[in-house]
């Protein structure tokens, strides 16, 4: 059994990467220049830390069966603390002093080209 469930957790943790890699790619595509993956940050782990002009995108990457079950995902105090963690990163840094920092949402799909969806969780 412990078996079984350390091959579906390496090969979650694979896909999560290759979603990863594709999320910065159409990022990249669309303008944003990527600062960091995977950042650990005593408020939790961000996917993709990116900035394009002076908005700093806190990503959030999910590889779901749809676009409202990725969105879903993602809970309120999840919300919360990656807008805080961003916010501490902008903070810490000088080169991004004054930028705005928003949460965004890479969803992945079987079958389907990702979605970028910036501000995903606006009013949330």
């Amino acid at each position: 059994m412990n078996q079984v469930r350390a091959v579906r957790g390496t090969a979650a943790r694979l896909s999560g990467r290759r979603g990863e890699v594709l999320a910065t790619l159409l990022l990249m595509a669309k303008g944003y220049r990527i600062l960091g993956f995977r950042l650990r940050t005593p408020q939790g782990e961000i996917d993709i830390l990116a900035l394009r002009g002076r908005t700093l995108a806190v990503v959030e990457v999910k590889r779901r069966t749809s676009l409202l079950a990725a969105l879903e995902a993602v809970g309120f105090d999840q919300r919360q603390r990656l807008r805080r963690a961003g916010a501490n990163l902008a903070a810490r840094r000088p080169q991004l002093a004054g930028a705005s920092v928003r949460l965004d949402l890479v969803a992945l799909a079987p079958g389907r080209f990702p979605v970028h969806i910036p501000d995903a969780w606006k009013g949330m």
